[in-house]
């Protein structure tokens, strides 16, 4: 059986509503970890990538801003990080 690959987002937002930013947060503490305010690193297959930005259009409004960077695994590897672990891929076991 073939593993899908995941690729490490870094996912940002700015979201005035109080309401709207929880559940966002909220969303994307399923998907990857919480990092920075309103910034968080997600690793994600092609999959899972398509679910998550399907499931965050339902909540964001006019003047809500989303933004997903990929990191490719070059860029991954060279990140630096002052204070906290530098983002791993997280292993997934299927039983």
């Amino acid at each position: 059986m073939r593993v899908a690959e995941s690729t490490l987002y870094i996912i940002a937002y700015d979201i005035s509503s109080d309401r709207r930013r929880t559940r966002v947060h909220k969303l994307l503490c399923g998907y990857g970890d919480w990092t920075q305010y309103s910034l968080f690193e997600c690793w994600l297959t092609r999959q899972q990538q398509i679910e998550l930005k399907a499931k965050l259009k339902k909540l964001l409004q006019a003047g809500d801003s989303l933004r997903f960077y990929p990191l490719c695994k070059s860029c991954v590897g060279r990140v630096e990080t002052e204070g906290s672990p530098r983002p791993v891929a997280r292993e997934t076991t299927i039983l």
